[in-house]
């Protein structure tokens, strides 16, 4: 068909194949092949983990020291067999089986069953000059999940996605490019789980049957093809692999589970001070307040504005008596400032540690200080110095930090005036002398580099108190380090409705301290999409309200007084959820496992789920279905196998089934599974208002159990045995309902009440000694 519209259509360099396998040698951890001048090498790191890596010239690079993952001599040697054909080389492990072909040298890969796994198709493996790919076969009924910050629905299958950070302002359902690219994917069919890796932190991009259905393509503009094939037998598995690959979160301050409270800005010490007592007054719990760029002096970092925060620790101090904790952004933009004893600037140009253009130009962009310069976090010894300079925040009292504009946001000219979107040239140098490298390699990086300098920082400045460490822009294995927002979010009904599965896709990619502005960032909320809202916002496991300059004020009272109510209970609700969103915490920083779950999490082979993003798991105990609509009062919700029943009333329902929830402004449909068991605690208007005094287990009939975590909250201590885990079981006998409870591990020891409640049935008491006891109902 002669083409009509649009451009002529263009030819690309074309693309040179892998040869055949002309030799193969076996080591302790793998095999290599000679494909005529290019070398494959398949590792095997665990039985359920193949690393596949390409160089076409035959050659290596070297690893980095910034690198996302293990050395592959740090995993233990896994036993493998090798079988050896005419047609292909088979490597065997106990649970996969990888086949090399001969003659075109293409990776395929089976389960136990026999069930292929990222099967090379097409050309293969191929490169050309500035890229390299392989092309994998999609097989019949597969999904595929992850790729890190995502806009759209859960299901990613027949879209592109490039894992390129930048600011994405004004993001919406058509967005590729987010402040966060991470280049991990699970795919899901019945029976099916695996997860591709694609260590890469240049740019790259999967094309997921966009181009060529089923087809996925994986490019990356590095040097060589490097990724790993994650098999599991469900996401759990997967994902527990995975994280060990990029890293866990630590636990975070139990203060950081609580709610959040910012907004772009809260202009004065004055302002902050009655947002404070306003919070305390109406008996809205909360447990931080974030200071964004108006607390500086003229948008220094590292400056506190001698006329509108004229005394910052005094002002900390006392957020801190009535239980908040103070949260302050910081930009990697610092003012370009020569005589102008600003001692950021001066000591980063004396050092060199700004980033420089390759004839070495200092390289200077415009953000909120104006012109401005910006430190190469790729270097060691820039981040221990970028993370000392906290100092002069966490000596007025302050907990946390908020790393914003880092992905790197510049513009070419001052800000309000019209521009383009600029970032360091490709070829500007980063790193140390050891490894240098270019910004074309380390771009992705630049974020997390910064977050990892603040981290350690605090880490060191605090002593021994844990920091909250928020982001805007990461790279697989940010969870090390931080917490991670959505960016800048609209007041809109379509940005509500997209939050949970973006936010249950960076979980499906590791990382699982996530959270989007309550509320929406820009424009205005009404009342009724602000309580929706907030009850959604009730299940982020970062639960922060923010909003934008210019925008209506966006607290929880301004709505008026049903508003108000709505929000009232349901951050009420969280913190009676406390002991259950720490346990699940816990959970994450151990086993890489989300906090926020779709409901393919736990059933992976049920289809209705593959394409359900408005329901989610809170654990796997709690179910949400939230509504995302204005005026929706009704809504069809999906009950998977098994028995349900329904938070508020108690009501038993038998799954797989679909129901009609009624829904009114006031409530959310929550729904738990039977043999659930939940801890609750009081609630508090911070979390550490009292101590723990009494604890309950709110039981659902069934069976199941729960390992619930505790320490102390805030110190390190737990890294040192100063924690407790208890096991609970549920289980039915006859009429009877039996609870046991195992004995308490750790050395942490709570002292409290236990009100074991069956729902439907009844409570029993106890002073929880740690000793084992069974309970009957």
């Amino acid at each position: 068909m002669p083409q009509y519209f649009g451009k002529l259509p263009t030819t690309g360099a074309s693309w040179s194949t892998i040869g055949a396998v002309q030799g193969i040698q076996r080591h302790q951890q793998g095999v290599d092949f000679d494909c005529g001048g290019s070398h494959l090498a398949i590792s095997i790191l665990a039985a359920n983990l193949i690393r596949v890596r390409l160089a076409p010239k035959g050659e290596f690079m070297p690893r980095r020291s910034w690198a996302v993952t293990p050395d592959d001599a740090e995993w233990s040697v896994v036993p493998f067999e090798v079988k050896e054909t005419d047609a292909a080389v088979e490597i065997l492990t106990e649970q996969l089986r990888v086949r090399v072909q001969r003659n075109e040298c293409r990776v395929e890969c089976f389960d136990k069953a026999g069930q292929a796994i990222a099967h090379d198709t097409g050309m293969g493996m191929a490169w050309r000059t500035g890229a390299i790919a392989t092309w994998k076969r999609i097989e019949a009924d597969e999904h595929f999940y992850g790729f890190g910050e995502r806009t759209r629905l859960l299901d990613k299958l027949s879209e592109v996605k490039t894992n390129w950070t930048l600011d994405a302002l004004d993001y919406d359902s058509l967005t590729d490019e987010m402040y966060t690219c991470i280049p991990f994917f699970i795919a899901l069919r019945p029976n099916v789980n695996y997860g591709i890796f694609f260590n890469t932190t240049f740019w790259s991009q999967f094309d997921i049957g966009a181009e060529e259905p089923g087809v996925l393509r994986m490019e990356t503009r590095g040097d060589e093809l490097d990724y790993y094939i994650v098999y599991g037998s469900e996401p759990a598995q997967i994902l527990r692999t995975y994280t060990h690959l990029t890293g866990r979160m630590p636990l975070p301050p139990k203060w950081a589970i609580g709610y959040h409270q910012c907004r772009w800005s809260y202009e004065s010490e004055d302002v902050v001070r009655e947002l404070a007592a306003e919070f305390r007054k109406r008996r809205i719990p909360c447990d931080v307040i974030h200071l964004d760029i108006d607390y500086m002096n003229g948008y220094r970092v590292f400056t506190w504005s001698p006329k509108r925060f004229s005394e910052p620790a005094k002002l900390v101090s006392e957020l801190a008596q009535d239980g908040f904790k103070t949260v302050t952004i910081i930009d990697p933009g610092v003012k370009y400032e020569p005589e102008g004893d600003y001692h950021v600037f001066d000591a980063g140009v004396a050092k060199n540690y700004f980033v420089r253009k390759t004839d070495g130009e200092l390289f200077h962009g415009y953000v909120w200080p104006d012109k401005a310069v910006f430190p190469d976090f790729l270097r060691p010894e820039v981040r221990e110095w970028w993370g000392d300079l906290h100092r002069s925040l966490t000596e007025a009292g302050v907990a946390g930090i908020w790393n914003d504009m880092n992905e790197p946001a510049i513009a070419d000219r001052p800000f309000g005036d019209p521009g383009e979107k600029i970032w360091f040239p490709a070829d500007a140098p980063q790193g140390s002398e050891a490894e240098r490298t270019t910004h074309a390699e380390t771009h992705n990086l630049y974020g997390q580099s910064m977050a990892q300098a603040a981290y350690e920082g605090m880490k060191k400045l605090r002593s021994n108190q844990r920091s909250f460490i928020l982001t805007r822009s990461g790279f697989a294995g940010v969870q090390r380090y931080s917490s991670v927002w959505m960016g800048d979010n609209q007041s809109l009904w379509e940005y509500l409705e997209n939050s949970l599965p973006m936010l249950c896709n960076m979980g499906l990619s590791g990382v699982a301290f996530v959270g989007c502005d309550v509320g929406g960032f820009a424009g205005n909320a009404t009342a009724e999409l602000f309580a929706r809202w907030m009850q959604v916002g009730m299940l982020y496991p970062l639960m922060r309200g923010h909003s934008a300059m210019t925008t209506a004020q966006h607290e929880p009272w301004v709505f008026g007084d049903r508003t108000e109510n709505i929000c009232r209970e349901y951050i009420n609700l969280r913190y009676q959820l406390l002991p259950y969103f720490y346990t699940l915490f816990w959970e994450a920083a151990t086993t890489g496992a989300p906090i926020l779950r779709p409901l393919l999490y736990h059933f992976p082979n049920d289809t209705h789920t593959y394409k359900l993003y408005d329901q989610v798991l809170l654990g796997s105990s709690l179910m949400a279905a939230p509504v995302y609509r204005p005026g929706v009062e009704y809504r069809a919700v999906y009950l998977p196998e098994g028995t349900w029943y329904d938070w508020w009333t108690g009501e038993r329902y038998e799954g797989s089934t679909h129901i009609l929830a009624h829904a009114p402004l006031e409530k959310m449909p929550l729904y738990v599974r039977a043999g659930a068991i939940i801890p609750m605690q009081p609630v508090m208007q911070y979390v550490d208002e009292h101590p723990l005094e009494e604890l309950t287990l709110c039981i659902f009939p069934g069976n199941g159990e729960f390992t619930l975590y505790e320490d102390d909250g805030h110190t390190f201590e737990y890294q040192n045995g100063a924690w407790a885990t208890t096991t609970y079981r549920v289980s039915s006998e006859g009429l009877e309902t039996i609870v046991d409870i195992e004995a308490r591990q750790g050395q942490w020891t709570p002292s409290r009440q236990t009100i074991v409640q069956v729902v439907g049935v009844g409570e029993q008491r106890f002073v929880d000694d740690g000793t084992s006891r069974q309970l009957r109902f």
